[in-house]
């Protein structure tokens, strides 16, 4: 025979057993809270010096990216449409005069 029961809560038996389950189980979700929040604080800073390192990386990157690029009063000559200076010689003229 299957007994079934509305309320399924603490064990009625054993007044002493059911204070240690609540005892046991406080301990149990106090000591995941305190657990989870040493994660949280180990997790974020890893990620804080990740995302530290990477920043300051970047930054190192373009700072190096600038050096390399000419003044803004030095452009080539070719990219402003000036004269570009080169030495030719007419090898043929197979063309009729008209």
């Amino acid at each position: 025979m299957k007994y079934s029961s509305v309320n399924r809560g603490f064990p009625a038996g054993n007044p002493i057993a059911n204070i240690f389950v609540i005892i046991v189980g406080a301990l149990a979700i106090g000591a995941s809270v305190v657990l989870g929040f040493f994660a949280f604080v180990i997790i974020g800073s890893v990620v804080l010096i990740m995302a530290s390192i990477i920043g300051l990386r970047v930054w190192w990157f373009k700072r190096q990216l600038r050096g390399q690029m000419p003044p803004s009063g030095e452009t080539s000559s070719t990219t402003t449409g000036g004269v570009i200076e080169g030495e030719y010689q007419i090898v043929a003229d197979d063309r009729e005069d008209e």
